[in-house]
């Protein structure tokens, strides 16, 4: 069977382009011929011309459309790669313009300004480095003297503006008393990957000395203000209480704080129950780019070594004493380091980062969709824990080659379809819990590597999870649409960190 004719373009507009120029050439030297025969010499010889020249700017005009046709067919070939569930059999020359779209709303949205967060970073530093020194006091149940910086804005994926902090501040436990942290029962008031700590002093302080013993619990009044009764399980540490001890403590401590930095900022205390403890912060510097108001979110941590720390359960402020007695793992300090390990294994131009800044933009646009109570469940399913997981999972399957910059749209795509099927399954693990995969490089404490794994997604309905599953692929589908209907400028609201 033989092979269809196909006009070779290459070929074909060159030889039209000589011959439109001869013709002209040979009108303009000839011109006085044209009046032979039935032809008027006044307008012949223009209207040879006149079409000679529409037909010159119909070639441009075809030039022109044929090549930026193939500009976009390569580019589409190069970082895009067609996927007919999420892209709904879209043409790949519409991926262009996704790209086009997502650049614009990164850049103009998303995209914080590094001299800007360069400037918060450095007030949010001073301040909190101040409130930790002056609640230091040995000897006792306070606070340890330095702080640990997590989060989104110390990790490089913060979005939108400068103006939340998370801050671990560690507590310094009074002298020989040791921790024994073990984690929850399976199906423990329903609390999952909780653990639960216990203050003792160390069998090798003499039963002579106060709090002495072999088997005595936590020194007397640390023990009767911050401990809790257990049924079946004993006295062990409340987060709850140590919540409020903590939230007294920081207020107790913050007059003399103001007043050395009041010719530098403003500083006031936002408590509340069931709130996180929230330290408001307003430079009074000359600067226009640092009179950004910030607020952060000081959060009291128990060290545990190897760079990990027990934390109150987001929900134990609002708990009864007797079921605030448990803590998490926090892992902050190990994302941070698997960050700072896979950016030294990707590529230069790498995405990863990126992508997880316009996953969150996403997510804010796409709860815009829903109703509120829709919208509230949208937040708390998506939220960035669960985004960033999810690109770690990614990041963690490797090659790390295939995040360079110009496959943006792609890696975009297989972290919705991921997310997507996680939500289907129920199931979107963590990743510091009880993973063998990860890289020995980090050396991750053995409580870590021994403990059972976490399912992010545990705590939702399945019904709940497919409509959310249906309502993230939606989103990605009509991102420009989205991205031109909710994100103009009257579109300020805050982003969910």
């Amino acid at each position: 069977m033989t092979a269809p004719y196909r006009l070779n373009v290459r070929v074909f507009w060159p030889l039209v382009t000589c011959g439109c120029f001869a013709l002209l050439f040979l009108l303009q030297g000839q011109g006085a011929d044209l009046a032979a025969g039935p032809w008027d010499r006044s307008w012949a010889a223009p209207l040879l011309k006149g079409s000679l020249l529409l037909l010159l700017l119909a070639y441009l005009a075809l030039r022109y459309r044929g090549w930026r046709s193939s500009s976009q067919r390569r580019g589409c070939a190069q970082d895009i790669g067609h996927h007919p569930q999420a892209g709904g059999g879209q043409p790949r020359g519409q991926w262009r313009r996704r790209r086009s779209w997502l650049e614009h709303f990164y850049e103009q949205q998303l995209r914080l300004s590094p001299h800007v967060l360069g400037h918060s970073k450095a007030h949010v530093s001073q301040v909190v480095g101040e409130v930790a020194r002056a609640g230091k006091a040995p000897g006792r149940l306070a606070l340890r003297g330095d702080f640990v910086q997590v989060g989104s804005a110390f990790e490089q994926h913060k979005v939108r503006s400068p103006d939340e902090f998370d801050v671990l501040v560690p507590l310094g436990l009074p002298p020989r008393l040791e921790l024994r942290v073990e984690p929850c029962r399976p199906g423990e008031v329903g609390l999952r990957g909780a653990y639960i700590c216990t203050l003792r002093v160390p069998p090798k302080v003499p039963d002579g000395e106060p709090g002495g013993g072999s088997n005595s619990p936590a020194v007397g009044p640390l023990s009767e203000a911050l401990c809790v009764e257990l049924p079946g399980r004993g006295r062990h540490l409340s987060s709850a209480l140590v919540l409020r001890w903590f939230q007294g403590h920081v207020q107790r401590c913050l007059g003399p704080v103001r007043s050395r930095l009041q010719e530098r900022c403003r500083v006031s205390l936002a408590v509340g129950p069931g709130r996180p403890l929230t330290l408001h912060i307003v430079p009074c510097s000359d600067y226009v780019c640092c009179h950004l108001s910030m607020a952060v979110r000081l959060i009291p941590a128990i060290p545990l070594g190897e760079a990990l720390y027990l934390t109150p359960l987001p929900s134990s402020g609002q708990l009864p004493a007797r079921l605030g007695a448990f803590w998490t793992l926090n892992v902050s300090r190990q994302e941070q380091r698997l960050l700072g390990w896979l950016k030294d294994q990707a590529p230069g131009d790498s995405c990863h980062l990126k992508c997880l800044q316009i996953l969150k933009g996403l997510r804010d646009l796409g709860g815009r969709t829903l109703d509120p109570p829709l919208e509230a469940q949208w937040s708390k399913i998506l939220s960035s824990t669960v985004l960033k997981t999810a690109l770690l999972w990614l990041l963690l399957r490797g090659p790390l080659h295939v995040w360079e910059d110009q496959f943006l749209v792609k890696r975009l795509e297989d972290a919705v379809m991921f997310l997507v099927e996680g939500l289907q399954r129920r199931t979107l693990l963590h990743v510091f819990f009880g993973n063998p995969s990860l890289p020995e490089a980090l050396s991750l404490p053995k409580v870590l590597k021994e403990a059972a794994p976490v399912n992010l997604l545990a705590d939702f309905e399945g019904p709940t999870l497919d409509r959310m599953a249906l309502q993230l692929l939606n989103t990605w589908k009509q991102a420009p649409k989205i991205i031109r209907m909710y994100s103009g400028h009257r579109y300020r609201r805050k982003n969910l960190v």
